[in-house]
């Protein structure tokens, strides 16, 4: 039993270093598949894509495969299977239909509008956290086929005994586990939890990073530690994240309704890690301060507790000397501007997340940080409220829309997207040019303009 998908790619690593040719690719089969392909794209030093395939679920029974579908128009049909279970050709086709329209909308999504990789040629290694049916992998190897791949091979940590016969089209089946009698894939895993598009579209960000030789860090190289952050005799409860060598330092600022435990900021969080920033999230307020709605608003006390927390984190070693920004959701956004806006602010860049800038109200002129308001193109009220507050921002400011996204950033990849921007903005006016992974100068594709 593997203890989650990365003990499980670590293992699967070992079998594949033989792939690790300079015609190879590894290819994730999106979800679960993604995170163990990561781990050994980068172990084997190989470039990492998806390839999108989708099952084909029996109408009245959807998690059993009646077959799958593929980019290209790659199809593959279990017609023992539809006989059997009677599944009408209306039924088959309804079905059919949904899923290509889903797979068309995860490509664009995953893929972030970058081509498919090119495969003429070259070796796919496809992997996925696991084989069951095999269908899906099957198509995989079909869509690679018709991509032109020389060689396909298919890797998983766990399958049926006749795993190889289940995949025909793949020239090599690596298969770590393959139990007699199988009943599922989640069987060889004590933490199975599913995999979001989130974390799928940040794991190909960080491998197209790492291509273009972007330095990184794995989040085991960040050190986490829950601090308290004094401010006028009160103790703010916060939690530090520091990477190895980190090239500055990032302040938290939640809205409200919201914490410290924020799962969207530490999403976010996370991605500042990865590429050598530290985080501080603290929760501006006490519990007993919460329940006064009238604190959530009080921008100036909340900006107050910013501007304490700053002071605290640049007394300190890891910090020292480093330059800081602010991120702020919702109406932590307009403390953040606030703070910034304060005469004696050293702040090198501010990012809003579906934030209230107009908070800050008249203090948006002063703010000199260069800011970034990330918006959702369906939120639609605060999209006009921040496109006022970029016209009193006399800093360097730029709005991103990012499109289906309402104000928590909750529809799939609309999440990660923001944290993409946020990433190369504050790479771009915080970290050094060795750490965005540019000779001499930072990171040049923000995806924002200058």
């Amino acid at each position: 039993m593997f203890a989650d998908r990365m003990d499980a790619a670590t293992h699967l690593l070992d079998r594949v270093a033989a792939l690790r040719t300079d015609d190879a690719i590894v290819l994730g089969l999106p979800r679960g598949g993604v995170p163990v392909a990561a781990v050994v794209a980068e172990g084997l030093g190989l470039p990492l894509d998806v390839i999108v395939v989708r099952k084909l679920g029996l109408p009245f029974q959807p998690e059993v495969a009646m077959g799958a579908i593929g980019e290209g128009g790659a199809r593959l049909v279990d017609e023992d299977l539809v006989r059997r279970a009677r599944v009408t050709p209306s039924q088959f086709a309804e079905v059919e239909r949904r899923e290509r329209a889903t797979l068309e909308r995860r490509v664009e999504q995953l893929r972030r509008g970058r081509p498919p990789r090119a495969l003429a040629g070259r070796t796919a290694v496809i992997v996925d956290d696991g084989l069951a049916t095999g269908s899906t992998a099957e198509v995989a190897c079909r869509v690679a086929r018709s991509l032109g791949a020389r060689r396909v091979v298919v890797a998983a940590p766990i399958g049926p005994a006749d795993v190889a016969a289940r995949v025909p089209s793949a020239d090599e089946v690596v298969c770590l586990l393959q139990p007699r009698w199988f009943q599922a894939v989640g069987e060889a895993y004590r933490d199975f939890a599913p995999t979001s598009d989130e974390e799928v579209i940040l794991l190909l960000d960080a491998a197209h990073r790492r291509e273009r030789g972007a330095s990184s860090r794995t989040l085991a190289q960040v050190r986490h530690t829950q601090v308290a952050v004094p401010h006028e005799g009160l103790r703010l409860a916060a939690d530090l994240s520091v990477p190895e060598s980190p090239a500055g330092f990032v302040v938290f600022a939640h809205g409200s309704g919201s914490s410290r435990h924020s799962p969207r900021n530490r999403l976010v969080a996370e991605t500042l890690q990865r590429v050598g920033l530290g985080t501080l999230l603290l929760d501006l307020l006490l519990v007993e301060e919460e329940s006064d709605r009238a604190n959530v608003f009080d921008i100036p006390l909340l900006a107050r507790r910013l501007v304490s927390a700053v002071a605290w984190l640049g007394a300190r070693d890891e910090a020292s000397g480093l330059p800081v920004g602010y991120f702020g959701a919702s109406t932590g956004a307009g403390a953040a501007l606030w703070a910034a806006a304060e005469p004696s602010a050293r702040i090198g860049a501010v990012v809003s997340r579906g934030g209230r800038p107009d908070l800050a109200g008249p203090r948006l002129g002063d703010v000199r940080a260069p800011t970034l308001l990330i918006v959702g193109g369906d939120d639609l009220v605060v999209l006009d409220l921040n496109r006022q507050a970029l016209a009193q921002l006399r800093c360097e400011a730029d709005l991103v829309i990012v499109p289906g996204a309402t104000h928590l950033f909750e529809e799939p990849g609309t999440l990660a997207e923001a944290a993409i921007h946020a990433r190369d903005w504050f790479l771009r006016h915080l970290a050094a040019g060795a750490t965005a992974g540019a000779p001499g100068g930072p990171d040049d594709e923000t995806g924002v303009r200058p």
